[in-house]
């Protein structure tokens, strides 16, 4: 099974929900890692768990959390409080805190995914305001068992090849 992870969609509505929309038979999970700039009513976000970013500004979200998807635990986090654009060190606590095999953040706008030790960070990039790629992105991540793909993917949904990653994680 798969989960959709996107962020810093900055007050796009439309976007979020076709994003949604394509992948909803396909995905066990969806995560915003936070800068919807939307209300945590907001129907684009409905059975999304989201956090909040520095730019939602009275959204209700949780600063951050933590979900079991596709056979994974997920901790995600805007990351605007855990210094993600200095150091991956406090999202690595964090995980190690939260036993997550997956850390889903944002922030930074740039699409990265890394793994260190037996944790995997992602950050699927903007959508809405990309930095250093030259299009929106966001993340399809599908648990194979041993393992994770991690394949990013464009706004039109046309994957990423450059960017998309395979780890192996422990069984």
């Amino acid at each position: 099974m798969k989960v959709l992870i996107m962020s810093d969609s900055h007050g796009w509505t439309n976007e979020v929900a076709e994003v949604v929309e394509r992948h909803r038979e396909e995905v066990e999970g969806v995560i915003h890692c936070g800068d919807s700039e939307l209300e945590a009513e907001a129907e684009e976000l409905k059975g999304t768990a989201v956090v909040r970013g520095n730019c939602d500004m009275h959204s209700g979200f949780p600063e951050e959390l933590t979900e079991e998807f596709a056979g994974l635990r997920f901790f995600a986090a805007h990351g605007h409080l855990l210094n993600v654009k200095t150091t991956e060190m406090n999202l690595l606590y964090k995980a190690e805190e939260q036993e997550a095999d997956i850390v889903c953040f944002g922030h930074t706008h740039v699409p990265a995914a890394v793994q260190e030790k037996d944790t995997i960070l992602i950050n699927p990039g903007s959508m809405r305001l990309p930095r250093q790629y030259s299009d929106g992105t966001y993340v399809l991540l599908e648990n194979g068992g041993s393992q994770v793909t991690v394949t990013f993917m464009t706004m039109d949904g046309e994957p990423v090849e450059e960017l998309s990653k395979t780890f192996t994680i422990r069984g």
